[in-house]
């Protein structure tokens, strides 16, 4: 296949509140586990008509016409409707499978959720938690989800990939998620075979995984890294030129280094940038040209890696552009 160039499909089929925060309206709730709990059994009711009316054919359509070819797709482990408080979607995923074969484009689907929660992340589901790695029984559901994914789309001309686990924590024990990574590879290999690319992520650790899965009975490994530059002081303090070497010339020397042992993509990646310091001096047109070089730098390196998907691919949430694929094409910052 082509080079990767695609789009995540966020806050479809795992909330992140900061996305559509309309739908979080009047409720206390933080991510999705709180949503759920919250609005109890009435929880189809607001959760229903977003999976209804967020995501649509019509949308796989757009991403196909604007030169794209793959999507990642966020999903939960509560996906088959069998964990409480959650409500499954697998019907939805169902729905996106045909739709991007039908739009002519393929799908990595990514485990974004795990019990316990990998991360603490809202995007893991569960806001200030990260114990998926203290329990074997919720890495062992790990595996079942997977391999219980692999199985219902083996042989389904749309898929491109699956993904074992979104940005497990920092500090989640090497050996623990080398070793769910090694079983996570087999389910998935007792149903798919070597056209499909299992996807591994870093953990935030890109450099520390040369010495991993290098015997030949493991085929087709993706490693995915996720680069963002507004998160930590250091690159909230960053200037634009310096966003704009760090992008175009570090990232590629990271990629570079260790695409010597992997296949890389870069998983997510967006335009977001502190508006506090980068681009608080900057008048309109500044900021539309800082936004264009900078898309443009991010692309020169990550069109070194196999390839990669932009965070995301709509919101509604008009203050934030810069995550909005769609918004970003409609500013010119990139091209359809």
């Amino acid at each position: 296949m082509a080079k990767i160039r695609g789009v995540n499909i966020g806050n479809w089929l795992v909330l992140e509140k900061w996305m559509k925060p309309a739908l979080f309206e009047g409720l206390k709730a933080e991510d999705e586990t709180a949503f759920c709990e919250e609005l109890g059994d009435k929880t189809l009711e607001r959760l229903k008509p977003h999976r209804d009316s967020y995501i649509t054919f019509e949308d796989f359509k757009w991403i196909a016409e604007a030169g794209l070819n793959s999507v990642r797709i966020p999903i939960p482990h509560w996906i088959f409707g069998d964990v409480r408080p959650y409500y499954g979607c697998i019907e939805y995923l169902d729905l996106a499978m045909e739709w991007a074969k039908e739009a002519g484009i393929k799908v990595l689907i990514d485990l974004h959720t795990a019990p316990g929660c990998q991360n603490g992340f809202d995007n893991g589901g569960i806001l200030g938690v990260c114990e998926w790695h203290t329990k074997e029984e919720y890495v062992s559901r790990t595996v079942q989800v997977i391999d219980s994914i692999a199985e219902r789309y083996k042989g389904h001309s749309a898929l491109w990939g699956i993904q074992l686990l979104n940005e497990p924590r920092w500090d989640v024990p090497m050996d623990i998620l080398r070793d769910y990574y090694i079983r996570g590879y087999e389910a998935c290999r007792r149903h798919v075979d070597e056209n499909v690319a299992i996807v591994i992520h870093d953990g935030f650790r890109l450099n520390q995984w040369k010495d991993f899965m290098r015997g030949p009975e493991y085929r087709n490994v993706i490693l995915d890294t996720h680069f963002y530059q507004c998160f930590t002081e250091e690159d909230k303090n960053r200037d634009m030129p310096g966003h704009l070497h760090l992008a175009s010339v570090v990232r590629a020397e990271q990629i570079r280094e260790m695409a010597e042992y992997f296949p890389i993509i870069v998983g997510e990646w967006s335009l977001g940038l502190d508006p506090t310091y980068t681009m608080k001096d900057m008048n309109e047109m500044q900021r539309d040209a800082a936004s264009r070089a900078y898309a443009g730098a991010q692309l020169l390196a990550y069109e070194t890696a196999e390839g990669w998907f932009f965070w995301s691919y709509k919101l509604q949430n008009d203050g934030m552009p810069t995550w909005d694929y769609r918004k970003c094409v409609e500013n010119g910052w990139f091209r359809k």
